[in-house]
């Protein structure tokens, strides 16, 4: 099967695709040298192949790259096993209670044997039928951190980082070699930080016990040892609400992972927060994805992979920070995965629409964890087990696959440290000076395909290859452009979305005098009202969104004292874009935390105007 030649990605690159390396040109740059270089020189592009395209639509990037040199070997403190038993686990399986009946035949549940060790985690242990619960989690961090502080040079500490629509705490285990564990003391370390973010979704268990034992190995066991190159972050239930209740949305019925960008629950504020004051170099979100379902309605068939993968991939993404995390982060994990016999596959999902046989790649919208770290210049990773729908079954495994995987993680991050605090910096100057220059993508989209994917037949468990029609995230289609501003004005009365992008880490000015600038105002054409939609269908919770056709007015306009200048200059420059350009189902505009189109003036010439600080 054949798929169509795919078009650049979104932020200007040639996309990953699936072609042998063979006969393809090796290109091979020191990171160094760009470095030095800062923004002064374009980025290379990604090497074309002439090779054919071949049947598999999504794959890997080209087998060689620009990236940093490689050391020969990781540093001897982080060769550890990414799937030994993690210590203090029983040293035999203990007698856990039957599953329930399975949504599928016992030649499918074959496929699935549980791993040779068994994690112990409270929800884990025998003859349990609930999981962890936040009382359990708290006092389980609060052990860790403990008994990791009374290791040599170690630092640790449970942090209060917010509470859930009903009030319920959310917490953080941060574990460094710091002086403290006060983000100015973990970046004083020059180490990478790694953010590890569990149960976004309610009725996705298996990442938050995962966490627990990744807490575990990392305060007194096994991954000890990485802590000298990395610090670490946990946050293993973010929707403390949702899992009380088994339920995918928060309390308030909203999808939390669709509100990144715009922070109306206070469970994203609470993780916004953390991400602005911890600066992490890489982000990992651990979720679990549904096993039958509308998969059987739609093709007959029950998923068969024990994890899904997918990185940042919306519109303006660096080049570079897609490549990082394909060589440096995706790629070791499919090793590590494949080690233990474990199936992966790139993210996707089906809409609710059953008459339809598209299945989609995770969204291009700039409203998830996955992409709105991505704009924040992180190496954002995406993992997700099998295990929406299926209750406790399968559960060692899942919780087995989300610890080999996320072990992967934290060894290339300890492995690439080095060469991960030379791209940050590079990221952020890249985007700085990307300002009043070039062309902005207002909005992007998928690319369709064809996909020929494995799944399972129900009955006799055997893989059943479907054709589906594939929506590509990995090749975006470019929808909206304009000319990228320097910088965007807002009116005084816009407080509400200034709030929420400094929550972000945006820099926003006042305007401290009256003064004129050269901007392009917006016009509205036409409008309509609707739900913001995802790759699934409509999005859980929420008004309606403005649905704003515009057009540019280029002109003089008077600001007055008190105003507002949101510069892109700045590393944010591509998440202020997301949130202020108005035509887009994301933006502070269609979600009304911008009172209307006068509110915003795209400053298309650096504004001669004397600005303040804001407290």
């Amino acid at each position: 099967m054949s798929r169509p030649a795919a078009p650049p990605h979104a932020s200007g690159t040639q996309p990953p695709d699936n072609r042998p390396w063979t006969g393809r040109i090796m290109v091979a740059i020191p990171l160094a040298a760009l470095l030095a270089a800062c923004t002064s020189v374009p980025l290379p592009p990604w090497t074309p192949s002439s090779s054919p395209p071949v049947a598999r639509a999504p794959a890997s990037p080209p087998a060689s790259v620009v990236t940093a040199p490689r050391p020969a070997a990781p540093p001897a403190a982080v060769q550890i096993s990414p799937v030994a038993p993690p210590s203090r686990l029983p040293a035999t399986p203990s007698s856990a209670p039957a599953d329930p009946p399975a949504p599928y035949s016992a030649a499918v549940a074959a496929r699935f044997p549980a791993p040779s060790v068994i994690y112990d985690t409270p929800g884990l242990q025998a003859g349990r039928t609930s999981f962890t619960t936040l009382a359990e989690i708290q006092a389980w961090l609060r052990d860790q951190a403990m008994v990791a502080s009374q290791a040599p040079g170690v630092k640790a500490a449970v942090l209060p980082i917010g509470r859930s629509q009903r009030g319920e705490p959310l917490e953080a285990l941060v574990l460094t070699h710091a002086s403290g564990t006060d983000p100015s003391a973990l970046q004083a370390t020059g180490r990478p930080t790694v953010l590890l973010v569990g149960q976004q979704h309610g009725d996705e268990p298996a990442g938050s016990e995962a966490l627990l034992i990744i807490a575990r190995e990392l305060a007194q066991g096994r991954l000890r040892p990485v802590l000298e190159h990395i610090n670490v972050v946990i946050v293993p239930r973010a929707n403390p609400d949702g899992a009380a209740t088994d339920q995918r949305v928060t309390s308030g019925g909203l999808d939390m992972n669709r509100d990144h960008l715009l922070l109306n629950t206070p469970e994203t504020q609470a993780l916004a927060q953390l991400t602005r004051d911890y600066r992490p170099t890489v982000v990992v979100d651990a979720h679990e994805y549904t096993v039958v379902g509308r998969f059987l309605q739609k093709f007959g068939t029950v998923q068969k992979f024990d994890t899904l993968l997918q990185y940042a991939t919306t519109a303006n993404i660096p080049e570079f920070l897609t490549k990082a995390a394909e060589e440096w982060y995706r790629r070791p994990l499919l090793a590590a995965l494949k080690t233990q016999g474990l199936s992966t596959e790139w993210y996707y999902t089906t809409s609710t629409d059953l008459a339809d046989r598209k299945i989609s790649m995770g969204s291009t919208q700039p409203d998830t964890g996955r992409n709105v770290n991505g704009l924040k210049n992180s190496v954002s990773l995406l993992i997700e087990t099998r295990g929406v729908g299926i209750g406790r079954l399968h559960i060692q495994r899942r919780v087995h696959t989300h610890v080999t995987a996320i072990t992967s993680v934290l060894a290339s991050t300890a492995q690439r440290a080095s060469d991960l605090n030379q791209l940050r910096p590079y990221l952020d100057k890249e985007v700085s000076a990307q300002a009043c220059r070039d062309e902005a993508i207002v909005e992007a989209a998928a690319t369709p395909a064809q996909y020929e994917l494995l799944m399972l037949d129900p009955v006799s468990g055997a893989d059943k290859a479907v054709t589906v029609d594939w929506d590509s995230a990995l090749a975006l289609r470019k929808v909206k452009v304009r000319a990228r501003p320097c910088g965007y004005w807002l009116s005084a009365d816009s407080g509400k979305a200034v709030d929420r992008l400094r929550l972000h880490g945006v820099q926003v000015l006042r305007v401290a005098e009256p003064g004129s600038l050269l901007g392009d105002s917006y016009r509205e054409s036409s409008r309509t009202t609707g739900e913001r939609q995802d790759v699934r269908g409509t999005i859980a919770g929420g008004a309606p969104v403005i649905k704003a056709q515009v057009s540019l007015l280029r002109g003089v306009v008077d600001v007055p004292r008190g105003s507002y200048y949101v510069p892109l200059n700045q590393p944010l420059g591509n998440l202020v874009l997301a949130a202020l350009e108005p035509d887009t189902q994301s933006s502070y505009f269609a979600n009304q935390i911008l009172d209307g189109l006068q509110s915003t003036v795209r400053v298309m010439a650096e504004p001669a105007i004397k600005f303040e600080d804001l407290p």
